[in-house]
């Protein structure tokens, strides 16, 4: 009785878009009226990972240690450890204590020691302590005040042929011997 046929999406016109067309969809919904997934950007290096950012915000104080194998940006003050997996210390943050990650971007300011594979110091930064790190970069205008171990990731030695172990024998150190004396008969 009634034959209504669907109809196609609407195309943007070059005149202006609609104001529902203008936001794009979120990336694991595909496009209304798309039958095969949208294509995907090239992924594009960031400091962050694909689960997100934690964010410890300007107006937070965190007393304690904090550890974890997510992502973490430190706009607030930290009295304490942070062992993560990648750390952002924000030009508002602040960490007193030690701080351990893969990838460490240091705007704000931190009191300890710093160890992670990629340490960036940016041109905000105020560190007071060590660094450990395989990769260093140090902005003009960052303060550093410590001592830097720069650490290489070393190829495996191939094995080594074994060494022929050489017997060792130790004499007794002479010493006074006791002597169980017994009368006979």
């Amino acid at each position: 009785m009634f034959n209504k046929s669907k109809s196609p999406a609407p195309q943007p016109s070059s005149g202006g878009a609609s104001a529902s067309s203008s936001i794009p969809p979120l990336p694991d919904i595909p496009a209304p009226g798309a039958g095969r997934p949208a294509p995907q950007a090239a992924p594009v290096p960031a400091p962050v990972s694909q689960r997100g950012l934690s964010t410890l915000s300007s107006d937070l104080q965190f007393d304690g240690n904090v550890s974890g194998g997510g992502d973490l940006q430190i706009d607030g003050q930290v009295k304490g450890d942070v062992r993560v997996g990648r750390l952002i210390v924000g030009e508002t943050g602040a960490v007193e204590g030690g701080v351990s990650a893969d990838y460490i971007e240091v705007r704000g300011r931190v009191v300890g020691g710093v160890s992670g594979k990629q340490v960036k110091l940016v041109s905000t930064a105020y560190v007071d302590g060590d660094i450990n790190a395989e990769q260093l970069s140090i902005d003009i205008g960052a303060y550093f005040q410590g001592r830097v171990l720069q650490g290489r990731r070393e190829a495996p030695k191939p094995a080594a042929q074994p060494q022929p172990v050489q017997p060792t024998f130790s004499q007794p150190e002479p010493g006074p011997q006791i002597i169980d004396m017994k009368p006979i008969g």
